[in-house]
């Protein structure tokens, strides 16, 4: 399989906590997985046409005075796609971290793609909308919805996960809590390593040292956005542990942080 890393809706500008790093957009890291069988495989879609044409009604003025999104059509997904070579009707299936208005915006983009979600997540969004972090504007064109509840039999390095339907066994859900309802990480196998998306279970990468270190400004965003406080620290806390025991076969990105996207350009 093939990974191709893109920018799926630049916001608002920040800068590193140290020397070095450029100051630049937060971003919305999503992945397009090249499958030998299953066709393209988009891990989180960013925001979409409608997002961009229509940013008040679609996300909602309070997430757009919040969020200050640059709103380039040829950020969207459905461009990016077909930049690449590809249709949408090559996209078949879509994997949602989380259903946050930023993570699944471009879901109308591709209407015909099966979008693997967790349960719990799926019950919470449709339940809750519309509200500051989720708008039914987002799924009103009928998703083709695959919503799981994760068994704790089957695990990935210590953590539960969960094998999508239709999709080899190189990619996993790996159930993230404590950020939403419904939250989990992605993992895709790429050659002999495996690439954990992590959505939003952390935002900076220094979060995830031995000597963490939130980045200010991103701390107040993923602080205010929280289900579950201690849950969420404690996702924290093993993907740390992940990365110091198994750093030499897994590798892990998170949803917004420019610097980590910059490494795999």
């Amino acid at each position: 399989m093939k990974i191709h890393h893109l920018n799926c809706g630049s916001v608002r500008q920040i800068e590193a906590t140290y020397d070095g790093p450029s100051p630049a957009h937060a971003v919305n890291h999503c992945l397009l997985v090249e499958t030998d069988s299953d066709g393209l495989v988009l891990v989180e879609t960013g925001l979409g046409l409608d997002d961009v044409r229509n940013p008040g009604d679609t996300l909602g003025s309070d997430w757009v005075e919040m969020a200050q999104p640059v709103l380039a059509e040829e950020e969207t997904a459905v461009r990016q796609v077909a930049r690449l070579g590809y249709s949408l009707d090559d996209v078949r299936h879509i994997i949602v971290t989380h259903l946050d208005v930023d993570h699944c915006g471009g879901l109308p983009d591709f209407p015909d793609a099966q979008v693997h979600v967790l349960a719990a997540e799926l019950e919470a969004a449709t339940t809750e909308a519309p509200s500051f972090r989720y708008r039914p504007a987002h799924w009103a064109h009928g998703p083709k919805w695959v919503p799981y509840t994760p068994e704790p039999s089957e695990e990935w390095f210590g953590f539960t996960s969960v094998q999508p339907k239709g999709l080899p066994a190189e990619i996993r859900l790996v159930p993230l809590g404590g950020h939403t309802a419904g939250h989990t990480g992605v993992a895709v196998r790429e050659g002999d390593r495996w690439l954990l998306h992590c959505g939003d279970a952390y935002y900076y990468h220094r979060e995830l040292d031995q000597d963490p270190h939130p980045h200010p400004i991103l701390d107040i965003v993923q602080t205010s956005s929280e289900v579950h406080h201690e849950l969420r620290l404690g996702t924290q806390a093993r993907l740390r542990e992940l990365v110091r025991d198994h750093g030499d076969e897994v590798s892990v990105i998170s949803a917004h942080d420019p610097w980590e996207l910059d490494r795999y350009r």
